[in-house]
């Protein structure tokens, strides 16, 4: 299967990670050859892609947000969760984890992707069905970010049981205040943080397998933060106690 890659960002991440296929490199006519272009043509031809010229219509047709640039790739390379647990014991670090319980907007879900490769988090798992994958639109949202990052998708309650066989702490997130803060919350170690989907949060299996629940405190008129967000100040902690 192939797909376009779009956005000077995603397709430079894209290719300087190298774990697709490249099929076609399309760049528009007149666009600036300065800069992150630049790098991406270089990149091109250190793996023997040639850059066809076109015109912006045509690259509009695949995306409008096309930044002058698209790359026809294979479809994204998911990991599984070996692979997750051997990153981890690679670099001699306790596993940090992201599970996602139906994330299904693709912002939402490229927005963690970019903040869990920034902080350090091991690998993301995603359920196979009822949330978004990484497709093109999320691979955009992350800026490029889901080509560093092992993403899996399987079972949540499953690879819950497989975290805490390692003796690992899982911590689902919820805006309810009758739940531990997370500034009070323990975050270093082996850890699966869990965010749940933007309108039903975590599903009932889900949230009981978890070791405990943790709020943000906020101190504002709303009544609570979006998952991307949410997940986002999440990670950052556990990246701040963790390191």
């Amino acid at each position: 299967m192939k797909e376009w890659i779009t956005g000077r960002n995603p397709v430079y991440e894209c290719l300087r990670s190298k774990r697709r296929h490249f099929f076609r490199m399309l760049v528009a006519r007149g666009a600036e050859e300065g800069g992150r272009l630049a790098e991406i043509q270089t990149l091109a031809k250190q793996v023997k892609l040639a850059v066809e010229r076109v015109e912006k219509i045509e690259l509009i047709e695949i995306d409008d947000h096309h930044q002058g640039v698209a790359l026809q790739a294979s479809t994204y390379p998911y990991s599984d969760l070996a692979e997750i647990f051997a990153l981890a014991e690679k670099k001699g670090e306790p596993l940090f984890m992201l599970l996602l319980d139906q994330v299904q907007d693709p912002q939402n879900f490229g927005t963690l992707i970019r903040s869990a490769e920034l902080f350090g988090v091991h690998g993301v798992l995603i359920p196979p069905d009822r949330a978004t994958g990484v497709t093109p639109a999320v691979v955009h949202a992350s800026s490029g970010g889901s080509e560093h990052l092992l993403i899996a998708q399987g079972n949540l309650a499953q690879a819950i049981d497989l975290i805490k066989a390692h003796n690992g702490w899982v911590i689902g997130l919820d805006m309810d205040t009758a739940s531990q803060p997370l500034d009070k919350t323990n975050l270093s170690g082996v850890l699966a943080l869990v965010v749940g989907s933007e309108a039903a949060g975590l599903r009932r299996l889900v949230r009981e397998k978890c070791d405990l629940i943790a709020h943000i405190p906020t101190n504002g008129q709303l009544d609570s933060l979006n998952a991307a967000v949410a997940g986002s100040i999440a990670l950052y902690a556990a990246y701040l106690k963790r390191n």
